[in-house]
């Protein structure tokens, strides 16, 4: 029975790192260029980012080698900033974007980069560990309307339920970033 419930919680543990069928992390990738602010462009809906706007996400490097994440957005209904801190964290190499990323203590979830614009760094397309999550991320608050349907036709072509993105309002001034 104990070897059941230590074989459970390492399932529970790693479970949410896996890669969705289909999807395959970008190589080459360096770290020491995704790092900096990117805006949050369009997404799935899921419940911690449901109700917001502006939404940015920070990372930067640690020492350890590691990558603290800091996900922000506006949300109207308390008329003030919310913010989540975690820590990223490569699951093979870190020359591939494949990562893992915890707000929750132990509990890690895929953050799989599987498109990026290599040339400039200035957008991203990013899946978790089923088709479930996805997001479009940039370095400014607009993309151009190709980009936008490059990453809808792929994220299309991979099964991801793309009618329902959410294109995430970044355009008011009321939420200084």
């Amino acid at each position: 029975m104990k070897a059941i419930k230590i074989l459970s919680l390492i399932a529970l543990l790693t479970g949410c790192t896996g890669i969705p069928e289909g999807v395959t992390p970008v190589k080459p990738f360096e770290v020491n260029r995704y790092v900096g602010k990117w805006y949050e462009i369009a997404r799935l809906d899921h419940r911690f980012e449901r109700g917001l706007s502006h939404i940015t996400a920070e990372y930067s490097s640690n020492p350890d080698g590691s990558i603290q994440v800091i996900n922000s957005g506006y949300s109207a209904e308390a008329g003030e900033r919310k913010q989540a801190e975690g820590k990223a964290k490569f699951v093979r190499e870190p020359d591939e974007g494949y990562l893992k990323v915890s707000f929750f203590g132990p509990f890690y979830g895929s953050y799989i980069i599987f498109e990026l614009d290599q040339k400039g760094y200035e957008y991203a397309f990013i899946s978790g560990n089923g088709k479930d999550y996805l997001w479009l991320l940039a370095r400014t608050p607009t993309v151009s309307d190709q980009v936008k349907s490059d990453f809808i036709n792929k994220a299309k072509a991979l099964g991801f339920a793309t009618e329902q993105l959410i294109f995430v309002d970044q355009s008011s001034p009321i939420a200084p970033i």
